[in-house]
């Protein structure tokens, strides 16, 4: 099978000793997505113990491909090895029924734990924290550190990283790209001449000014006069942008992941006699669940609200926010708006709505895990209609899914996650296919605009990778075309398309961190005192690593270490300890010491470094020990140089 985020397959049996964490997923799951941050908690918790695996299992057919995997991997950040199974094999010998799904097999390769559907970290390490002292009595445990080559330790930087959603403004000539890997709103003009940003790029939850503000890969935007509202999604926030006093707000939300789609009602979920009619909370007192695409109508905020599958409204004076379509169930039903009890049947059912716009009357939704464009009245005594897709069917109405134009029922979308009205027609960033399809508003009558269906970033040819956005004005498209890192525009009377270069845009800076490793758990090494002398104001450490037979340096992954010194003696080491990278990683390799005079000094060498069994390349283990080298530094008699010797221990 397909492997990524690793240098090749990985074995079980190379993962005997960890505990190993199987997840059961698939990239265009809002379930799956959430789980992925829980999962990141349990590795940087568990890092010597726990090894998770990404099984990804398709839904979608496009989702089958390994390029496609990967850009998810990247989108999403994730930290492990990741194996294609888009065959399902690995599934259906593990009797998977859903997405997501998890397995735990303990350090001696036996499945002691699994769950169906989303869980927290915390979940999982309850479990580990009372199993691991077992396992550690038992000497079955390997604490050994692993590595493996992520993708992203190979990724160029980009000026936009992953653009979600795009918001085109002809009345004021802006433009505002959600840069949703870079965690910050780009704004330029509708030609492409940037003005400013919003966020310094880090991920957090920061109000303030342009600068001190930060997010969480955001995703879609609405614009009010001079106020922009930002759907900050992996934050669970709203936040409102203020264009003239260049400051951002948290409006809505408290910052983690709600797991009650009605307001009104006591987490636990149970109903109890004094619910009131409405399901209501206060916008900042209530926990929002991904809050995907918005869209404002008068004094209202609507909220494509993926992860509970509804449309949510808000009031813009922060009165109240709650759910103002959909039952909460994962489905492509058409009905009445809301369900006087949550979940019943007989109401609207939405699957994981991700774009939003409107001609005024109806609110279209892109509802893209049932790859269908939905209508929902403002009018709350009119239904829910669908405009293409997979309403009409008795059932199967989520896997209905293709790329085909033709009418209402006979069309086929794959994922589509954004839509645009503009003068009765409705424009579908039709996202796994790539392409940008249009549905005549009031027959739903699908065709193609531009596109091949073959990923690429060709004007000529008209091809895009997974576009996830769209908005108008001046007679262009303007799409967010996501895995090419790119802005297009489709001008939409002689359906040209064009790549819009923002001028002067570079990826944010990164904070300033410190470099260095934590080497708390390395091994340590005191060598006796040895006379030096030195040679051309220089001592040499000789450092050999005897890595056991048939075993080797892993020269992909960091060799790194760094001196440390005191501040008296002959030897001269920087105050600020600087990380060093070997450009040529070898086992045996010198690092030279300045001295200056002779005395007393005492020098301490840190080193990282990766090794793998020959022949396997999907799994490194990852060794660090650190030497304390008493030196004393004479005019003649000493050696030039220090002998620094390591054999790392294999483990289990």
């Amino acid at each position: 099978m397909e492997w990524m985020n690793t240098s090749g397959p990985v074995r079980l049996r190379d993962l005997r000793g960890k505990f190993v964490l199987l997840d059961f997923w698939t990239y265009c799951c809002i379930n799956c997505i959430h789980i992925l941050p829980e999962l990141k908690k349990l590795e940087h918790e568990f890092p010597n113990e726990l090894v998770v695996i990404g099984v990804h299992s398709a839904k979608f057919e496009t989702e089958g491909d390994a390029k496609n995997i990967s850009e998810a991997i990247l989108r999403y950040e994730i930290e492990h090895p990741v194996v294609n199974d888009n065959r399902h094999q690995i599934w259906n010998s593990f009797f998977v029924r859903s997405w997501p799904t998890m397995y735990l097999i303990d350090p001696e390769g036996n499945v002691v734990f699994g769950r169906s559907g989303e869980f927290e970290a915390k979940d999982i390490s309850t479990v580990l924290k009372r199993a691991i002292p077992y396992y550690e009595q038992e000497g079955t445990l390997d604490r050994t550190p692993i590595r493996f080559e992520l993708l992203a330790y190979s990724q160029e930087p980009t000026p936009l990283r992953f653009p979600g959603k795009v918001l085109a403004d002809e009345k004021s000539n802006r433009l505002f790209i959600a840069d949703s890997n870079h965690n910050r709103i780009v704004i330029s003009d509708l030609d492409g001449k940037l003005i400013e940003t919003i966020g310094n790029g880090a991920i957090g939850t920061d109000d303030g000014d342009y600068a001190t503000a930060s997010f969480h890969h955001l995703q879609g935007m609405a614009l009010d006069g001079d106020t922009l509202y930002v759907a900050d999604t992996e934050n669970h926030l709203l936040r409102k942008v203020d264009l003239k006093a260049k400051t951002v707000s948290t409006i809505a939300g408290k910052g983690y992941q709600g797991r009650n789609s009605w307001p009104g009602i006591p987490e636990t979920g149970l109903l109890r006699s004094d619910v009131p009619d409405r399901f209501v909370g206060k916008p900042l007192e209530t926990a929002l669940n991904s809050p995907w695409a918005l869209w404002v109508k008068g004094d209202d905020l609507y909220i494509a609200m993926a992860g509970p599958h509804q449309i949510w409204k808000m009031k813009l004076d922060g009165s109240e926010i709650g759910p103002y379509a959909g039952n909460g169930r994962e489905d492509i039903v058409d009905g009445p708006l809301l369900p006087p009890v949550p979940y019943e049947l007989g109401f609207s059912s939405f699957a994981q709505p991700s774009g939003l716009t409107s001609d005024g009357t109806w609110l279209y939704v892109a509802d893209s895990e049932g790859s269908s464009i939905r209508a929902v009245p403002f009018d709350p005594k009119e239904k829910v209609r669908t405009v293409t897709g997979s309403a009409h069917l008795a059932s199967g109405r989520l896997f209905d899914f293709g790329d085909k134009d033709g009418s209402a029922t006979e069309a086929r979308l794959q994922h589509a996650l954004g839509v645009c009205y503009v003068d009765g027609q409705i424009y579908i960033a039709d996202t796994y296919n790539s392409k940008i399809r249009v549905a005549d508003a009031k027959t739903g009558d699908v065709s193609t605009v531009a596109g091949t269906g073959e990923p690429g970033a060709d004007d000529e040819a008209a091809t895009f990778d997974e576009p996830a956005g769209l908005s108008y004005a001046a007679g262009k498209l303007y799409v967010a075309d996501t895995n090419n890192h790119l802005i297009r525009t489709i001008d939409l009377k002689t359906k040209k398309v064009k790549t819009l270069t923002i001028e002067g845009l570079a990826p944010p800076t990164p904070p300033k961190t410190k470099s260095i490793p934590n080497f708390a758990l390395a091994e340590e090494v005191m060598l006796d005192p040895a006379k030096v002398s030195a040679l051309d104001g220089k001592v040499t450490l000789n450092v050999d690593i005897q890595l056991p037979p048939g075993w080797k340096l892993n020269t992909l992954a960091p060799t790194s270490y760094y001196l440390e010194g005191e501040s008296a003696g002959p030897a001269k080491i920087a105050a600020e300890v600087e990380l060093v990278n070997l450009a040529d990683p070898k086992p045996q390799f010198s690092v030279p010491v300045t001295v200056a005079g002779e005395g007393k000094s005492t020098v301490k060498l840190s080193l990282r470094y990766y090794y793998c069994e020959d022949g396997v390349d999907g799994l490194c283990k990852t060794a660090e020990v650190r030497w304390t080298v008493p030196l004393e530094v004479v005019a003649s008699g000493g050696k030039s140089s220090v002998s620094l010797t390591t054999t790392p221990e294999l483990g289990l």
